[in-house]
């Protein structure tokens, strides 16, 4: 693994900062990204209790060998179907005397809240241990900011997904259909060295493509329309994320309308957007140019998101959100216009903030018109 113990154990530190701010004695950490970003271990069951000097993997027999391997910096706890995870958990708390257990709000399913509620409060002679949910993305704020290594297996990603669209464009034809595109691709990122798809590929053509999250039909990609194509892959856990526009054959005017001024938005963002700036005003240095065009009611989601062990984390570049970005984020750039009557036109690039502003870390080219592969 690429989690070494040096970087593991900075990471907790920064975790255990988050003690004092919220008076916590210890963090309950369940969800599957922060298991794997604070300890190494990639298993799929676990979770993992963090208190002051301590550190412990709770995980089931399948992963005795695994977690050994993967999560040194651990001890390791076993849980079984007669040792679940909240009598661990509870068992744990009276032998240290936690008085307040902090746990991921924006995880923890009500059954499980209520089940190790309970369990936490069962001891008689003692007051038990209350429950402090930390919300807001308290915990995934803190892999906002990409590590080197992180970055170095994010480029990776992204140059597996370039070059699967360059390779499948050019045999793009109009009588296939749109499952068979978004196979194509998927195919290319594999051969390419993927670990799989960050998600399930969008090829959307002629009016799906005003659908923003489209899932691929047996419509025929066909000629003088626009084909969106959002695909990433995964690599080590890390994820990419694209989106070109296309057509087979001569765009009309109208798309030529629609892609410019998507393009000028993404263009202005990239630009513009500094360290320090608020994400509701990266948002709008988008925002602003498509309403000014007049599809301000066509641009209905955001203008990005970071992207990391999820393809869609903190930070989220939206007019509802009061954050700001910083140096060392990667996050998406996604300008988009719906228009059910005709289709749809998005760009999206994947970009890293430095101190000099925005890097485009996605390489694939801007160029929607493809009449030359048509046979």
């Amino acid at each position: 693994m690429w989690e070494g113990k040096d970087m593991i154990h900075e990471r907790l530190g920064r975790l255990r900062a988050l003690f004092s701010e919220h008076e916590l004695d210890a963090l309950l950490i369940t969800s599957t990204d922060n298991r794997r970003y604070f300890s190494g271990f990639t298993g799929s069951a676990g979770a993992l209790l963090i208190m002051p000097q301590q550190a412990l993997l709770l995980t089931d027999f399948r992963y005795r060998t695994q977690s050994l391997r993967e999560a040194p910096a651990f001890e390791r706890r076993e849980i079984s179907a007669k040792q679940p995870l909240t009598h661990t958990v509870a068992e744990i708390a009276r032998e240290l005397g936690l008085h307040c257990l902090g746990f991921e709000a924006d995880d923890v399913s009500v059954a499980l809240f209520e089940k190790l509620r309970d369990v936490l409060q069962e001891a008689e002679d003692a007051p038990g241990t209350a429950l402090c949910g930390l919300t807001d993305g308290g915990v995934d704020a803190l892999r906002e900011v990409k590590e080197d290594a992180e970055l170095a297996l994010l480029r990776q990603a992204i140059a597996i997904t370039d070059a699967a669209l360059a390779a499948v464009l050019p045999a793009l034809r109009p009588e296939q259909t749109e499952r068979q595109a978004a196979w194509m691709l998927e195919g290319a990122m594999r051969e390419r060295g993927a670990d799989g798809i960050s998600f399930p590929i969008i090829v959307a053509a002629g009016t799906n493509a005003a659908l923003p999250h489209a899932r691929p039909t047996d419509a025929c990609l066909g000629t003088h329309q626009p084909i969106i194509i959002d695909m990433g892959a995964s690599y080590q856990g890390y994820h990419a994320d694209l989106t070109r526009t296309v057509v087979l054959g001569e765009p009309d005017a109208r798309f030529w309308q629609v892609y410019q001024v998507v393009l000028d938005a993404q263009e202005h963002a990239i630009t513009h957007i500094y360290d320090g700036i608020a994400t509701a005003d990266a948002d709008a240095l988008a925002r602003d140019c498509i309403e000014e065009a007049g599809f301000g009611e066509s641009f209905g989601h955001s203008l990005g998101h970071g992207v990391g062990l999820n393809v869609h984390e903190g930070p989220r570049l939206s007019a509802r959100d009061k954050k700001t970005l910083h140096v060392g984020m990667v996050f998406s750039l996604e300008p988009g216009i719906y228009l059910p009557d005709w289709g749809g036109v998005r760009i999206e690039d994947l970009v890293l903030l430095q101190p000099t502003g925005v890097a485009v870390l996605s390489q694939a080219p801007k160029m929607p018109h493809l009449s030359y592969h048509i046979a």
